[in-house]
């Protein structure tokens, strides 16, 4: 329906870590091949959820195959400043903008449309399970966010970040209480407000 009415390019959008306490939100646009054949991607859930050795191989053909990649990194400390769901759009847009194809319409996983986006977009709930460009957007993002905690693992070993990727599993909350805050985590998502206590 949406190749119909906007023709092509459309570019599908989504982020990874939202959720975690550390670490930045990553936001990717994806714009996929005009005639492309989705058979690899159908069937697949939300990009985030399958497995790290797939997604990887599937990250691969995406960067194969894709007309137009781009992704943005929104900073800790830029989600405390301006909250989690702001960056979050802030990347989404940045991601967008840095396409070297410019989209005719961009599909955006989540119910917020992007503020002062320049591009006619739709966003639609649970498009990262059923849209292929947004799909293969999640997994762009997934990839590049583990990638740099990864990185961010060897900078802070003792958090082991390398392990749950700044979600906050038990073992985390654990090495938060024994260390502290480290200069990735994400202050408005670790402390009790007005105490300047760890959760």
């Amino acid at each position: 329906m949406f190749w119909r009415r906007f023709g092509y390019p459309l570019a599908g959008v989504d982020e990874a870590g939202r959720g975690p306490l550390a670490g930045p939100v990553v936001a990717a646009a994806v714009i996929l091949p005009k005639n492309l054949s989705t058979e690899i991607f159908s069937g697949l859930a939300d990009g985030k959820t399958i497995s790290a050795s797939r997604r990887l191989k599937l990250y691969s053909e995406i960067i194969r195959i894709a007309p137009a990649v781009s992704w943005a990194v929104v900073s800790p400390a830029v989600i405390d400043r301006i909250n989690i769901l702001s960056a979050t759009l802030l990347a989404m847009r940045r991601a967008v903008e840095r396409l070297k194809i410019k989209p005719n319409l961009v599909l955006v996983d989540g119910n917020k449309s992007i503020p002062r986006l320049e591009v006619s977009q739709v966003a639609l709930v649970d498009a990262d399970a059923k849209i292929p460009a947004v799909v293969c957007a999640g997994i762009v993002a997934k990839v590049i966010r583990d990638d740099l905690m990864k990185k961010y693992h060897q900078i802070f070993p003792e958090y082991n970040f390398i392990q749950h990727k700044g979600y906050g599993t038990r073992q985390h909350y654990q090495l938060l209480r024994r260390y502290g805050l480290c200069p990735i985590h994400r202050r408005s998502f670790c402390n009790v407000p007005g105490t300047g206590k760890i959760v």
